[in-house]
């Protein structure tokens, strides 16, 4: 985990296209009192390393982003309020890359999507 106590993986099953995730941020975390002061919002890279290092863990690959080809931040993300998150990540692996479609959401709001490539780098 690159930032260490940031979330914590809830539940995690494969399904037919890749994984389906839950997470609850811990709304403590450092990160927050500066991003922001008062009014605490997960920064959308955070979201997007969480998403990378479940994938990493779902396909056993070391990963490192070289394309990301959509990203909509569609909804904020404050730990406060909605700590608990769906993370639902179709993954496919093909020529030394994985490419992801992700859609994250909390309750009936969907927060992020995101479609990106990852290269397969050794460990």
């Amino acid at each position: 985990m690159l930032i260490e106590g940031l979330y914590k993986a809830t539940a995690n099953e494969k399904t037919a296209e890749g994984i389906s995730a839950k997470v609850h941020l811990n709304k403590d975390h450092a990160i927050f009192k500066g991003h922001f002061p008062g009014n605490p919002v997960m920064p959308g890279v955070c979201m997007i390393q969480i998403i990378k290092e479940l994938t990493e863990e779902a396909t056993g690959k070391y990963l490192f982003l070289t394309v990301s080809s959509n990203i909509k931040f569609m909804a904020i993300i404050n730990p406060e309020k909605n700590p608990d998150l769906q993370l639902a990540i179709d993954i496919a692996q093909e020529n030394g890359e994985v490419k992801v479609k992700n859609t994250t959401s909390f309750e009936d709001t969907v927060a992020l999507k995101l479609s990106a490539t990852f290269k397969v780098i050794d460990g």
